[in-house]
């Protein structure tokens, strides 16, 4: 009976999930355009817009995963997430210029302090058989919802244009408010008070979160890949049929990399995903052909797939049990911390010595990642 439910809740997730990433992914392949193309602003602009959003995600998953193991809710950060996003979306599509826009996307990705608290609910709805396999099948779904949102947005941004086609993204997000308040059910906790110190976490896991810290920095914003591939010569009509690629490439490697990182381990799936990276970073610079920048958003894509499943799992299983959404909020907060300057600093590399050094500067964090997560020990605390 209870695994059932458990299975019930997973799928109303997956489903919130799934609108939700309909609605920003008619919105993510156009967004650099958007933002340079359509407003007229330039690519720090965009590095720095791009900069507050994704440390703004880490700051709000801190922020929402330690209020919900203190309070012992997490429900109520899930559907007001996908609220913030929702209304965020709307302001998008009113917004005359770029400031104007930096507002919406501090609200947007503010809204992201849904994330530690859904991902302590999947795993405790999950066993560590199970877990990333989960986290994948959640993941899959994020992705096919992206998939079918891409599709719209290249197929309607010629007839809609960029602000109605952003209006009509901000719909699904309320669906998904829908489903998880009216479907998901709290589950109750003991109310014994916690105090918290970073003392909880050990060794391990600081090195765990250091080591993310490195790859992060370097990991900048999608938008600069979507705007190299525009300044080597493809059109803005053509533009966001390679960010379909890569969603379809992570759609498709997700729930695998889910199994495989129950199999041998969720380490070696973080190290492909780094090696990925790094391998997407490393061609592009020397690729101009069509087929071959096809090749290269399927590669980023598998690295999507392979980090989404194989970090949260293996930071939700050697952190403290009772602080789990501590935990992952503490860890999304030191990556998104890195993740402005990442942008920002793939903006200004962009600009004052050109479109090629952001490439290296990302290539060169990625290895260094990859050697030193070889440091970390796999041990299951949780």
């Amino acid at each position: 009976m209870k695994k059932e439910k458990n299975k019930r809740e997973l799928y109303v997730f997956s489903l919130a999930s799934f609108l939700n990433d309909l609605g920003s992914d008619m919105i993510y392949p156009i967004w650099p355009l958007f933002v340079t193309v359509f407003l007229g602003a330039d690519v720090l602009v965009l590095g720095f817009i791009d900069g507050i959003g994704d440390a703004l995600v880490s700051i709000s998953s801190a922020f929402s995963g330690y209020l919900s193991d203190k309070f012992r809710r997490r429900k109520i950060f899930v559907w007001t997430g996908y609220l913030s996003s929702g209304i965020a979306r709307f302001g998008y599509a009113i917004s005359p210029t770029w400031l104007y826009l930096a507002l919406f996307k501090a609200l947007d990705r503010a809204g992201k302090i849904r994330g530690a608290p859904r991902d302590a609910m999947v795993a405790e709805l999950s066993s560590k058989s199970n877990r990333g396999s989960n986290f994948g099948f959640l993941r899959a779904m994020d992705n096919f919802g992206a998939i079918i949102g891409i599709t719209l947005s290249i197929l309607l941004l010629r007839y809609l244009g960029f602000r109605n086609l952003i209006f009509l993204a901000a719909i699904p997000s309320f669906f998904s408010v829908c489903i998880i308040y009216l479907f998901i059910k709290e589950k109750k906790f003991d109310t014994q008070k916690r105090s918290f110190s970073l003392n909880l976490f050990d060794r391990n896991f600081r090195l765990f979160v250091f080591v993310n810290g490195i790859f992060a920095l370097g990991a900048f914003s999608y938008s600069f890949f979507l705007l190299y591939v525009k300044d080597i010569g493809f059109s803005i009509y053509t533009v966001p049929v390679f960010y379909l690629i890569f969603t379809i490439s992570s759609t498709i490697f997700s729930y695998p990399f889910g199994k495989m990182a129950d199999r041998i381990g969720r380490k070696k799936v973080l190290m492909i995903s780094y090696l990925s990276f790094a391998l997407v970073c490393s061609s592009l610079i020397f690729t101009r052909n069509f087929i071959g920048v096809i090749v290269i958003f399927s590669i980023y894509g598998l690295y999507k797939a392979a980090i989404d499943v194989s970090q949260k799992t293996l930071a939700s299983e050697i952190c403290p049990l009772d602080y789990r959404a501590t935990s992952l909020g503490s860890f999304q907060l030191i990556t998104g911390l890195m993740a402005f300057p990442a942008s920002f600093i793939a903006g200004i590399l962009w600009k004052t010595l050109g479109m090629n050094y952001p490439l290296y500067f990302s290539l060169t964090l990625s290895l260094a990642a990859f050697i030193l997560i070889n440091l970390v020990k796999e041990q299951k605390v949780c």
